[in-house]
């Protein structure tokens, strides 16, 4: 199956993400903050970067480098431009200012559904191979 960033500086939020997606048969990838994403995909930083991921889910609001922030940065990069990304936050009225973001393929508020958001991963990895 696919290969699955979450970006999220609550670890509940993570776990329960984490449980989700590999029982659908992902493999996930975790980040706690902006900073510590955009070095794992040698964006910033000195760390080597890690295996490209298909998808980020990515939240809003995290220390060093807020989700929007690092979103912009990913599709400035050749290389993390064609990573779609979907944005899962408890801050509302942020969809505009995603609605500039290329890479943006979905955006959900929490609390969400944890069907709608397995249906969103799965119509989102399908959409990137077609």
């Amino acid at each position: 199956m696919a290969k699955i960033l979450l970006a999220d500086d609550e670890h509940d939020v993570v776990t329960l993400l984490r449980f989700l997606l590999e029982k659908e048969g992902h493999s996930i990838d975790e980040a706690y903050s902006g900073t510590q994403v955009l070095a794992k995909l040698g964006v910033d930083g000195p760390a080597r970067p890690a295996a490209r991921p298909d998808l980020i889910v990515l939240d809003v609001m995290m220390p060093g480098a807020d989700g929007y922030t690092v979103a912009r940065r990913l599709a400035d990069e050749d290389r993390t431009k064609g990573i779609p990304i979907i944005i899962l936050t408890a801050k509302g009225g942020m969809r505009d200012l995603f609605g500039f973001c290329a890479n943006i393929a979905e955006y959900m508020q929490k609390p969400f559904d944890p069907a709608t958001l397995r249906d969103v991963v799965a119509k989102t990895l399908q959409a990137k191979k077609n």
